[in-house]
């Protein structure tokens, strides 16, 4: 879908106006079980067969709390350095939509279990900011709804809808920051990075998968601007079910200039949810966005209370594993990396890969050496994320263990990568099937290096005329008649016995 809207030039918008944003951040739960009712939550099901008379929100029927939906808020909520309410309760906020059964969600309102935090991530440049956390709140998903024979998959200009409601009442965390201020120009890569390490929080304390692309983890993106020196907030507004890093960041940014060509034109932002569109990065009206009172919501009088012991609490905080910001600095000070270094692995999205083919057998120094170099050229030059390449950690491992055992070299290496990338099996199987080993008999060998003397008699005579660096040429003939195959360090000796020439 192609947008045609009037928008200023990022760097001039950013001239004039300052950016605001608060994201929230919708994370689906990896509870067996819904957040209500005891319906599996697993996916793939057929359209409506998870489903019973609570989640479809049948008379009658009474709702119980997933007691591992609550354990996995507090965990979020501790791992963002929130407190934890003693007391908090579930209130419905209602609003009719066909994929909400009951006509209300099952949600918090202004006693969440988890307030008041702080998430620090770091920027590409090492630099780190501080994203401050409102709220982090259990609420339940809705249904899904396919709008069928329109043009966009939307509901306008849809002939009829589907609705399956295997998804309504999985467990969701809502993660709520307060207003993002001081990020400047860099808004957008702070938008990203936030979602980012969230993410990996999130997959960190084990409560969800958070894939973004399968709908796990998704994020509300609300902008305003003010010009620059105010301090009253302009008018947001907000993107919805945006649902990857690279969108979030693109989100910022072309609601920054779309705002600002508004305002600069004398015109007046309307609060609103918007659309993203992948296909091009910009964002479209949705329908005018609701306040809090428009939503009439009320205490649920059909569930007790949640109040979380302390000794609990305490409990879940001793059990929580290495978050990813302490983990990153502890593997950056064993490896002995510097702190660019590090920020590289990071933004090549390397790090859980490198520590995998440790994990698998490899030297440090080899992981790196791999995943950022061979490995992040070829997804570079094929447009491909790096851990979707078609090689895994132990298969790399593998090709580590083949050249410390001086079974290859490093370009015998490089080309067993390219045949397993290229779908020709495992390491060994395409050592086996291309012929690659290095040559290490030592018949052969000196076959070749007595060949390489004899057809280049005048540099064997510079040689031992002590011109040793003139062994050089022969080391290269020798490698070109081995396609490559040869110790070249094992060459260069034998050269250099053969002709009685020391390296002295």
């Amino acid at each position: 879908m192609t947008v045609t809207t009037d928008l200023v030039s990022y760097e001039d918008a950013l001239a004039t106006f300052e950016p605001v944003m608060g994201l929230e951040v919708h994370v689906e739960l990896g509870t067996k079980t819904k957040m209500f009712c005891g319906c599996s939550t697993e996916l793939g099901a057929e359209p409506n067969t998870q489903t019973c008379p609570v989640c479809l929100g049948m008379p009658g029927a009474l709702p119980v709390v997933n007691a591992t939906g609550v354990e996995s808020a507090v965990r979020i909520g501790l791992a963002l350095n929130c407190e934890i309410a003693e007391w908090c309760r579930f209130a419905r906020k209602n609003y009719f939509y066909p994929d909400m059964p009951k006509n209300f969600q099952t949600s918090q309102y202004d006693e969440p279990i988890a307030f008041n935090g702080y998430l620090d991530v770091q920027l590409e440049d090492g630099e780190v900011f501080r994203v401050e956390i409102e709220r982090a709140h259990m609420e339940e998903d809705t249904g899904k709804s396919t709008h069928v024979g329109g043009a966009t998959g939307r509901i306008h200009g849809a002939s009829h809808s589907l609705l399956d409601y295997n998804r309504a009442g999985i467990p969701l965390i809502e993660i709520v920051t307060k207003p993002i201020v001081g990020a400047g120009d860099r808004a957008p890569e702070v938008a990203k990075a936030y979602v980012a390490e969230l993410r990996a929080l999130i997959r960190a304390l084990g409560v969800s998968e958070a894939r973004m692309e399968m709908g796990q983890m998704r994020c509300d993106v609300n902008l305003s601007l003010r010009p620059i020196g105010t301090e009253k907030f302009g008018t947001r507004s907000e993107t919805k079910n945006v649902n990857s890093l690279r969108s979030v960041e693109r989100a910022v940014r072309y609601e920054v200039q779309r705002h600002a060509a508004v305002l600069v034109g004398g015109g007046t932002i309307v609060q609103e949810t918007r659309h993203f569109h992948e296909e091009d990065g910009s964002t479209t009206s949705g329908r005018v966005k609701e306040e809090a009172e428009d939503y009439r919501y009320f205490p649920e009088p059909d569930l007790v209370p949640v109040a979380p012991s302390r000794a609990w609490v305490e409990e879940i905080r001793a059990g929580l594993p290495e978050l990813p910001r302490v983990r990153r600095n502890r593997l950056r000070e064993e490896w002995g990396v510097a702190a660019l270094d590090m920020q590289a692995i990071l933004n090549a999205g390397a790090l859980d890969l490198i520590v995998a083919t440790i994990d698998a057998g490899a030297p440090a120094d080899q992981a790196r050496k791999w995943w950022m170099g061979e490995l992040s050229r070829h997804a570079n030059e094929s447009g491909t994320a790096l851990d979707e390449l078609a090689i895994t950690p132990a298969q790399v491992a593998r090709v580590a263990e083949l050249v410390s055992s001086g079974d290859l070299n490093d370009k015998l290496a490089r080309q067993v990568i390219e045949g397993v990338l290229g779908g020709e099996g495992d390491p060994d199987t395409v050592v086996e099937k291309r012929g690659l080993k290095v040559v290490s008999d030592e018949g052969a060998l000196g076959a070749a290096v007595d060949e390489a003397i004899a057809s280049n008699a005048a540099i064997a005579d510079k040689i031992r005329g002590g011109k040793v660096a003139a062994a050089g040429a022969l080391v290269g003939a020798v490698m070109k008649a081995t396609r490559g195959q040869a110790d070249a360090a094992r060459v260069r000796e034998l050269i250099l016995e053969k002709l009685g020439v020391g390296e002295g």
